[in-house]
């Protein structure tokens, strides 16, 4: 696989020195800044489902005219949460 490079990046020299900080053993500041890329890649792309799916369900509540109270979604989340919690006491 080709690999190619992300444009340089200048940071003051307080960011480097926190970012240095927290480097793992054997982690070099290169990897480090490439798995943040893919870690902030992911979390966009994970919000921009949710904000597709909130609003294909909000198409989809307008045309059939079918809506829920939050009241209602939120005591049947507690339950489902409660039923899990107890099945990973057992």
């Amino acid at each position: 696989m080709k690999t190619t490079t992300l444009p340089s990046l200048r940071v003051t020299s307080a960011l480097r020195e926190a970012a240095e900080s927290v480097l793992e053993q054997g982690e070099t500041l290169s990897s480090f800044m490439e798995e943040s890329v893919r870690v902030h890649i992911e979390r966009r792309r994970a919000q921009r489902d949710f904000i597709d799916r909130g609003l294909a369900s909000r198409e989809e509540a307008a045309l059939t005219g079918e809506y829920y109270a939050a009241e209602d979604v939120l005591k049947e989340l507690d339950e489902l949460l409660t039923e899990a919690e107890a099945r990973a006491a057992k």
